[in-house]
């Protein structure tokens, strides 16, 4: 492994220190919640170590939600970038190819970087409504193909792919017999995923999510990877074994009680988004130097300057940021041109979330040419 820091945990906000930032747009997730507002029951719990696959409570209110045969199917891990973490190191090696769409979340691209194995992008275009078109994944594949990531709903894009899409890939997959992450992290997040988890269709795949971005709980650090394959998921747990043995009781005891009663949250969460993302549809009808595709899942929106104009990037995102104290995900985040820009409309309140884009008019304002 040839580790090395991501510019998206770099220049992240928490790095930057919050106090520093009046508009926060970089976040990819809905506000965070705090304890007083789960109301939890924990006096009681003992802080001994788990079962390494996680609470069995927890794991079967998962499996019950998804139609899964067993909550063995379910392994908890920390994070979704846990997940993805061990599905790439046990899967890959500096030997094999991977098959990766892009762009993508940071970790999705940079951990098998790090393993040094072969890598061949997808890219997904603007011009294409960043639509992923299956047949360049087959056209892809090598003998030494071991791994197909896909990610929908898609960050930094809100694309959702189909049903046939997601069915032509996992036919990808069984028809080669590699395997098929996919990070379903968005699947709950402002708009409902109309389809199930794609881990249900075939024991090729393998669908990663988490508590962090739908529900605003990322300070537990409480994901899962789903998969029916029994030789997989004893395979990931040893790995999660080798890393940290299990999650902390406390976070999956929160968890599980969360989750237990997440329905109770999500009609706030989803209205709150919602308000945001017609805020941002005003924006773009009136701030015509940018374009976007407007999301179909999730809470992020990845614009686009016009490619006609003439932005000194560099002054636009230290100015948006020094002198604006707002902060976006800038393009090289995500492997792609400081043109492109993602917005997170999940995260601030409406009268914050409208300020920061008049904020981002403004930095485009001073960095024409």
């Amino acid at each position: 492994m040839l580790y090395k820091r991501m510019p998206i945990e770099i220049e992240s906000p928490e790095e930057f220190g919050y106090d520093k930032v009046l508009y926060n747009l970089s976040e990819s997730s809905v506000t965070d919640l705090k304890m007083s507002d789960l109301q939890l029951s924990l006096d009681n719990l003992e802080l001994s170590y788990v079962p390494h696959k996680g609470n069995f409570e927890f794991r079967q209110a998962i499996a019950n939600e998804f139609n899964l045969q067993h909550p063995d199917n379910v392994l908890l891990t920390n994070g979704a970038a846990g997940a993805l973490f061990i599905v790439n190191t046990a899967l890959l090696t500096a030997a094999d190819h991977l098959v990766i769409v892009r762009p993508n979340y940071a970790t999705n691209i940079e951990v098998p970087r790090a393993i040094c194995c072969d890598i061949s992008f997808i890219d997904l275009a603007f011009e294409e409504g960043w639509r992923l078109d299956p047949r360049k994944i087959a056209e892809a594949i090598r003998p030494n193909t071991k791994l197909i990531s896909i990610t929908t709903p898609h960050n930094p894009t809100g694309m959702l792919m189909t049903q046939a899409e997601i069915d032509a890939v996992v036919h990808i997959a069984e028809q080669h017999n590699i395997f098929l992450l996919v990070d379903e992290t968005y699947r709950d997040a402002c708009f409902k995923t109309p389809y199930p988890i794609i881990a249900t269709r075939s024991s090729q795949v393998i669908s990663v999510a988490s508590l962090s971005k739908a529900y605003g709980l990322p300070g537990l650090r409480m994901g899962w990877l789903i998969t029916q394959n029994e030789v997989l998921m004893e395979l990931f747990l040893a790995a999660k074994e080798m890393i940290y043995i299990s999650n902390s009781a406390l976070d999956e005891a929160v968890a599980c009680q969360f989750y237990l009663r997440k329905e109770k949250f999500i009609p706030h969460i989803s209205r709150k988004c919602l308000k945001n993302f017609e805020i941002l549809q005003t924006w773009l009808t009136k701030e015509t130097r940018v374009e976007a595709i407007l999301p179909e899942g999730g809470v992020v929106c990845f614009l686009r300057m016009k490619q006609d104009l003439q932005v000194d990037t560099n002054r636009f995102y230290h100015l948006l940021l020094h002198e604006y104290k707002t902060m976006v995900g800038p393009g090289h985040w995500f492997d792609m041109p400081d043109t492109y820009l993602r917005v997170g409309f999940g995260y601030t309140t409406a009268d914050v979330f409208e300020k920061g884009l008049e904020c981002i008019s403004k930095a485009m304002d001073k960095s024409l040419s």
